[in-house]
């Protein structure tokens, strides 16, 4: 099963103690993927465009406890025109009276991913979407999560407006406001997990190109070293980097500080450095 999947199955688990926010989510679920159809004795059947079994199951268990209206019964009369006031034109946005508290804004969103919501793999990506057929409806969603100082934008795809977060600590906010508590956890253990992995490779890739440098330094300095030897003679060099060209040569592999505690005195890296790049300047003019 996909995260995303995951999330949906925990979500539908969730049912509001209070009325109003099951109105809400219902709602949401409703102008988002809800559809009315008509029986041949004109009574109204309702139902919800979803592959998802659980958010199919979610949405019906909200009709049956906010409204008493069981799956596959067609409404008549009064029990008709009641829902038909209540959600009015499913195109629409949601009735904002429905939305004014804090609480029913959760169960909203939570309605909202039930049906039109998704998200990737976190292992790969971080990219949280709902995508909306009628761009009223994704901008009074946009709406929402942007009052909940979350940074929500809307992209045109094809023919569908898709309201997206892709910031790992957004969408990890989102999860916990709509109630997705072990989700939450899970995406925050992925985080980190891949946040040391990243860490571990950048500093894998670090010492990897300090080793390659090193190991150009210390080649270009031999063939100097090498040059000298053949085309001047080291016996013509000051003391000093006679010595050190010597040294070298004998420890190839050994690093700055090593080269220096070799020195008869002993001197630093910043000396042996420096008495390195006297060789290379000698050999460059020997090319020359």
């Amino acid at each position: 099963m996909s995260f995303s999947s995951k999330v949906k199955e925990e979500l539908a688990k969730q049912i509001s103690n209070t009325k109003h926010c099951q109105i809400a989510e219902l709602s949401a679920m409703m102008h988002f993927s809800g559809q009315y159809g008509m029986d041949k004795e004109g009574g109204l059947t309702v139902g919800f465009q979803t592959e998802n079994e659980s958010a199919l199951r979610k949405g019906f268990t909200l009709l049956k406890k906010t409204y008493n209206i069981n799956a596959g019964v067609a409404l008549q009369g009064e029990e008709k025109q009641r829902l038909l006031e209540k959600f009015g034109d499913l195109d629409d946005v949601v009735d904002p009276s429905i939305l004014k508290n804090t609480c029913c804004q959760r169960a909203y969103l939570r309605g909202a991913y039930l049906v039109i919501g998704s998200m990737s793999d976190p292992e790969k990506s971080y990219h949280l979407e709902f995508v909306c057929v009628r761009e009223p409806q994704a901008l009074q969603l946009q709406q929402i999560l942007r009052a909940l100082q979350m940074d929500a934008r809307i992209v045109l795809r094809k023919k569908y407006y898709v309201v997206y977060l892709k910031e790992g600590a957004g969408i990890v906010e989102l999860l916990g406001f709509m109630g997705a508590h072990v989700s939450l956890m899970n995406l925050e253990n992925l985080r980190i997990l891949k946040e040391m992995r990243n860490s571990v490779n950048r500093r894998v890739n670090c010492e990897t190109a300090n080793i390659t440098k090193t190991v150009n330094a210390a080649s270009r300095q031999l063939e100097d070293i090498e040059l000298l030897r053949d085309k001047y003679g080291l016996q013509n060099l000051p003391d000093n980097l006679r010595q050190m060209a010597e040294i070298r040569l004998e420890f190839p592999d050994a690093t700055l500080k090593e080269l220096g505690e070799y020195l008869d005195p002993p001197v630093g890296k910043s000396g042996v450095n420096h008495r390195l790049r006297k060789l290379s300047e000698i050999a460059d003019r020997i090319r020359i």
